[in-house]
Parts: structure tokens; sequence; C-alpha cells
């Protein structure tokens, strides 16, 4: 059974109104959440072996921070512009190219994309809250094969979540 993890970007900082959405790095309640949340999964055992992370500074941030708590490896970690706001179908477009053989696959990226494939998924949800964690599993021989008949809601967290 392969397992598809969802993670929304730790909270954002907006103390430079400014500066390009793409470049906002994360906020210090962004610092806070992320390891805290890497956590949580590594207490559950759910490593992932394959993350496919949006380009932005803050999806970047947060997935560095879960792979060094999930002792996840670089070499394991593909950057993804397509997934920068990118629509579920856009998401789903990339999930079905990711290899074959990946059993955990990682996805760090945004709403509203985020909540329109869980709500796809049949997973209802307002708002995935950042470093929100919804983990789908899924009964599938190819990635490229995934669709809501063959996922199956498993897990939700989020900071606040104690």
């Amino acid at each position: 059974m392969k397992k598809l993890i969802l993670v929304r970007h730790a909270k954002s900082s907006w103390d430079n109104p400014f500066l390009d959405d793409h470049s906002r790095p994360l906020s210090a309640r962004g610092y806070r959440d992320a390891p805290k949340m890497a956590q949580r999964l590594k207490r559950k055992a759910i490593i992932p072996d394959y993350m496919l992370v949006s380009d932005s500074i803050r999806t970047v941030s947060t997935a560095r921070i879960f792979a060094q708590n999930l002792r996840v490896t670089e070499s394991q970690i593909h950057y993804k512009t397509e997934l920068y706001h990118a629509s579920h179908f856009g998401i789903l477009d990339v999930i079905k190219l990711v290899p074959n053989h990946v059993e955990k696959l990682c996805l760090v990226g945004h709403n509203p994309g985020f909540n329109d494939l869980l709500n796809f998924f049949g997973f209802e949800l307002n708002n995935l809250p950042t470093c929100g964690v919804v983990i789908f599993e899924a009964e599938l021989n190819s990635w490229n094969s995934i669709s809501p008949k063959k996922v199956k809601f498993f897990d939700y967290d989020f900071p606040k979540n104690s």
C-alpha cells in the first residue's frame, strides 16, 4: 500500500510586505512548527522515500526541515516549479510522473491547490492550515494510475492539534 503525504508549507513571514511571494521565507512560528510536525510523522514511522517540493523559499525551507528530521537525503528531494501554486490537476500531473518504486511520496506545496486536491480525493476540508499534514493510502501499481477511487484517507494532523 503506497502512501501520499501532503504537507502545506509552514507559516511564512510577512515582515517585508513588498517581497515577491515566491521569495517569502518562513516566520519564527514556521521554523518552530515544521520540526514538530516532522517529528510527529517520525513517531508514526511515516518516512517518505521521495519528496516533491514547490520551489518557493518557504516550501524549500519546510521540506529541508522535514528531511533533516526524517533523515531523508537531498537526493530524495525533487524541486518542481510546476508545484508553485499549482491547481489540483497540475499537482496530479506531477504525481503521475513519480517512479513506480516509490512507496511513500511526500509533497510540500501550497493552498488552494492542496485543498482542492484533498476535496478531489474526498477529504472535505475548508483550509489546510500551514504545516498541516494529510496522508492518504493508495492501492496503486503505478503513480500514473492515481485517482479518487484508489485513494483513501489515512491521517490528518496540524500544529495546533495537541
